[in-house]
């Protein structure tokens, strides 16, 4: 039983590290908090309640966690503060040891998160904490076997877009990851539970929704279901006018997915897939399930059928067993791809991971250099894509403008745009409106537009 009674006229401040499934879950928990009388506290406003959404991908976002905590305790003197995600359900123990924290939720337990923060709320033994006597948090965890629980999420970002959580959990297990630990086993919910979410978010004027996960192409394993069939069967959602998919392991992207994208009413020519190396040899010490050759295969497939489709790659720098060698194969790979953009990490030593017993390991500063030279390279080839559509006549989703400013937006193919304060309309938010692609703005971030 959740008593409401007490959250009502009570403030919270939200904060979200991470992926952006971490953020709709975010979303989700704040709108369960506005349904109780909660309402969100304004910036300079001290919060009763703190709500921190953690990461714990790499060792800097295990520190910027500690320091998000401690920021929101020291700005928000006697808030109850809570804490959950991936850093959380890793590190319990310490995040309640943090001063001021009250209740810490694992990986299984935020889908219950509003009964848990009512219980502790209501607990008398469980408050401000004095400088007499520094409590405890209160923490609820549980191994990573017993993570079955899934929380369902469709929630509108700070833009236009919603994200419609489709999957979560991963039984990968990559030598470098964390995330099967944080997060648990591969889960999901029905093709209709879906369906359902998606149609309350076009009643709700949404017009595109992003699919996510952790991985998302392993969607079906507890329904017996396929991504394919999700696909299908989101693409007949009457509303929703834009799909995009947020990332795709290369060893799930079915061919015939491809080609269903490619003639389908609502899926966009965007893909976003995970490379992680260039090189078979650090691919085969990653324990990732496909090679470069496979690798190639979809990205030339997708680029056959679809020309003008946007192509963003993940790819990890500097990790054990990269030797210079395999950074070279990586880079030569990378550049004789029809990529669009790389999004590119340095490779973190994580705890408990089982790439800490490969013994070649990269410095600091190599690593460093690494990612330099892929981060340039990802600017060609962003710049390149751009430059070939200029000219062009495009569809684009705006999103609200701060007042004086740029409106920006998104064509199908992913390109950002920007449309020039005095064109800008405010019955343009939310709107696909068709616009002509011109040259690049000012820092080359985007293409300038003009309406049609």
């Amino acid at each position: 039983m959740i008593d409401t009674s007490s959250f009502q006229g009570k403030t919270a401040k939200y904060h979200t590290l991470g992926c952006k499934l971490n953020f709709s879950e975010t979303s989700t928990f704040a709108r369960s908090l506005r349904e109780m009388g909660v309402r969100e506290a304004k910036k300079d406003e001290i919060a009763d309640i703190c709500l921190i959404n953690t990461c714990s991908v790499t060792e800097v976002a295990d520190h910027k966690c500690r320091q998000i905590i401690n920021r929101m305790a020291r700005q928000n003197p006697g808030a109850f503060i809570v804490v959950t995600g991936c850093y959380a359900q890793l590190g319990s123990e310490r995040v309640a040891e943090i001063p001021g924290v009250n209740l810490v939720l694992g990986s299984n337990e935020k889908a219950n998160l509003i009964q848990f923060l009512s219980d502790a709320w209501n607990n008398p033994t469980i408050g401000t904490n004095s400088d007499e006597e520094k409590k405890k948090a209160i923490f609820h965890s549980v191994k990573t076997k017993d993570i079955v629980t899934f929380q369902p999420s469709c929630s509108r970002g700070n833009r236009t877009r919603y994200f419609l959580k489709v999957q979560d959990g991963c039984n990968y297990f990559c030598t470098y990851c964390t995330i099967p630990y944080a997060r648990g086993f591969s889960r999901n919910p029905t093709i209709q539970s879906l369906v359902e979410q998606a149609e309350q978010a076009a009643k709700e004027g949404g017009k595109e929704i992003v699919l996510t996960g952790v991985n998302i192409g392993d969607f079906g394993r507890t329904t017996s279901e396929s991504f394919l069939d999700l696909v299908k069967a989101l693409d007949q959602v009457e509303g929703i006018e834009r799909f995009r998919i947020s990332s795709l392991e290369p060893d799930l992207i079915d061919d015939e997915l491809i080609r269903y994208c490619a003639t389908s009413r609502a899926f966009m020519p965007h893909f976003h897939i995970p490379l992680q190396s260039g090189s078979d040899e650090v691919l085969k010490l990653m324990h990732r399930r496909y090679d470069t050759a496979l690798f190639a295969h979809k990205i030339n497939l997708i680029k056959e059928i679809t020309p003008d489709a946007f192509i963003g790659v993940d790819v990890m720098v500097g990790c054990r067993g990269e030797e210079p060698q395999y950074f070279d194969d990586c880079y030569n790979f990378l550049s004789s791809l029809p990529i669009t953009q790389l999004h590119v990490f340095p490779y973190s030593e994580r705890p408990g991971t089982s790439a800490l017993s490969i013994p070649y390991v990269v410095d600091e500063k190599e690593k460093k250099c690494r990612a330099r030279q892929l981060l340039q390279l990802s600017d060609e080839m962003t710049h390149k894509f751009y430059a070939e559509h200029i000219g062009k006549e495009a569809e684009v989703l705006l999103e609200k403008a701060v007042r004086g400013k740029s409106m920006h937006g998104f064509t199908k193919n992913y390109i950002r745009v920007e449309l020039n304060p005095t064109q800008v309309r405010e019955e343009y938010d939310n709107q696909i409106i068709k616009v002509r692609l011109g040259d690049f703005n000012f820092d080359k971030t985007a293409l300038k537009v003009e309406i049609l």
